[in-house]
């Protein structure tokens, strides 16, 4: 049986409805409709300091104002919730500490000034600004035992060496050297997750911009350790006008054993 289609979009409460989480909400609801699966919303409020009960209101407002509606979500729920991410962060702080022992993530003590004084220092070399992997040479025995003395840090996912390929509609096969992304963030200094750890969660595609270019071997990271099936490339959707109408990326995840990830993107 040919599983169920699952896409969503994902804001983030932090500020007023911006259009460009309408127009991607569309093509995900179009593309879900169109397979006969579900559209969900989950609310990204993983910005602790910025999110507001006022922005999630407003959120649903502006969807409903537009006409798309979800299946499953914060105000409806459904048999995958929560779907407010701040409620799911004992779920990812326990699969934090299994991708560190698992060797997929590795935790970070680097202090922030020391973070501002290695973007300052590859700024004045010209060389493209991140992390420099400074604490992926801590010892696993040294590092845990560094947690569980309860000194500060931050979870980064270690992102192997090689290539990525992206499969892009319009572009054709896109290569990225893996050492050009960075080993983001993945769980704060506060316990709570990134949108990095949290965004594929619960789906069987994820729908977005150019800008998933640099998060596919992220989130194949991820999907591996969690024993998801392989990635390959699913149908384009059908829409009329112009090619960048789809907009969008999804990375359909089967038993197939082809291992790239699709992307529509327009740029």
């Amino acid at each position: 049986m040919a599983e169920t289609v699952r896409v969503r979009i994902a804001p983030s409460p932090t500020g007023d409805p911006h259009v460009g989480t309408a127009y991607v909400g569309l093509i995900n609801y179009a593309y879900a409709r169109q397979n006969k699966g579900q559209f969900l919303l989950r609310i990204e409020d993983t910005d602790r300091e910025r999110s507001t009960r006022e922005s999630e209101l407003a959120i649903y407002d502006a969807l409903n104002w537009v006409g798309l509606e979800w299946d499953e979500g914060p105000d409806r729920g459904g048999p995958f919730g929560p779907y407010r991410q701040s409620e799911r962060a004992d779920i990812y702080r326990e699969h934090s500490a299994l991708l560190v022992r698992s060797g997929a993530a590795y935790p970070c003590f680097c202090p922030t000034d020391e973070l501002d004084k290695i973007r300052l220092r590859q700024r004045a070399l010209k060389r493209q600004t991140g992390y420099d992997g400074t604490c992926r040479a801590i010892p696993k025995d040294e590092a845990m035992a560094r947690m569980a003395a309860g000194e500060p840090h931050v979870i980064r996912l270690r992102v192997p060496e090689g290539r990525t390929t992206v499969i892009d509609r319009l572009r054709g096969d896109v290569e990225i050297e893996n050492e050009q992304i960075d080993d983001q963030v993945l769980l704060k200094t506060d316990g709570f997750p990134t949108y990095h750890l949290t965004a594929i969660s619960g789906l069987t595609e994820v729908g977005g911009g150019t800008a998933g270019f640099y998060t596919q071997d992220e989130y194949r990271t991820l999907v591996d350790y969690a024993a998801e099936r392989q990635i390959v490339v699913v149908p384009e959707i059908d829409f009329p006008g112009h090619a960048n109408a789809a907009l969008a990326a999804y990375a359909r995840l089967n038993e197939s054993g082809e291992r790239a990830a699709p992307h529509f993107g327009a740029g």
